[in-house]
């Protein structure tokens, strides 16, 4: 398969189990290279896990998870994938300036970088502050800004929007498809399913099992609902009939 045709990300007979706990039940499913994909399902559902499965953290019983073709978490394609966890991972008495700088020389990134990212997150005027005085949206901002540093071609943002007001959660949308349009592939989770109208196709979620693989649109035009937590519901209506 040619490079630009492979997908981003690879997902085969993913089983996680923990403790008496069966997390992830057998998921099959592939992420197109330069899409934003939506990760939605209820809280609770095994979002987080399987991304910690993405990004290569997390123990998986059986199955394979491939990211750029490499096995999830090797180091052939650890600097290829940038990861965003729930909490913004920085530090809080730096300055959004200084958390780049810092994150860039652990990545060996250029200083040239800090610049740049300080644009695409939209950060400038904000640069100097210390990341404790930011709002939740200007720090979400800043840990974005650290996984962007290395140029990933793969980014896995877990919640990335949770908590922020309708305006921010705009901004930070419009950041991911600035990124989507120049190539970068990202696997997106949320809870709120109205974000499902966001992105170029939709993994769907509930209890640690995947409903269905589909696009926005096809969402609707499947279960006749325009709004996507009703197309959602419904979906899941639609599974417990058996139809």
């Amino acid at each position: 398969m040619s490079a630009s045709t492979e997908p981003a990300i690879a997902v085969e007979g993913l089983n996680v189990i923990r403790g008496d706990n069966h997390v992830l039940h057998g998921l099959d499913f592939t992420v197109a290279r330069g899409r934003i994909t939506g990760l939605l399902g209820p809280s609770g559902c095994g979002k987080t896990t399987l991304m910690r499965c993405v990004v290569g953290v997390q123990i998986i019983e059986s199955g394979k998870v491939l990211v750029l073709g490499e096995a999830a978490g090797s180091y052939d394609v650890r600097s290829s994938a940038g990861y965003v966890t729930q909490a913004p991972a920085v530090y809080m008495d730096l300055t959004a300036r200084e958390n780049l700088r810092y994150f860039a020389r652990v990545l060996g990134a250029p200083v040239t970088r800090i610049d740049e990212v300080l644009q695409t997150v939209q950060l400038g005027p904000h640069a100097d502050r210390p990341v404790r005085n930011l709002s939740g949206g200007q720090r979400a901002r800043v840990s974005l800004g650290t996984a962007l540093l290395g140029e990933p071609d793969v980014l896995v943002l877990d919640e990335p929007t949770v908590g922020l007001d309708p305006v921010l959660r705009e901004d930070l949308w419009g950041t991911f498809r600035g990124l989507a349009d120049g190539d970068t592939t990202l696997l997106v989770s949320s809870h709120v399913m109205d974000e499902a109208a966001r992105c170029d196709d939709l993994l769907l979620m509930r209890e640690g099992r995947l409903l269905a693989q589909i696009t926005p649109r096809e969402l609707s035009k499947r279960t006749g609902e325009q709004d996507m937590e009703q197309a959602f519901l419904r979906l899941i209506e639609r599974e417990g009939k058996g139809a």
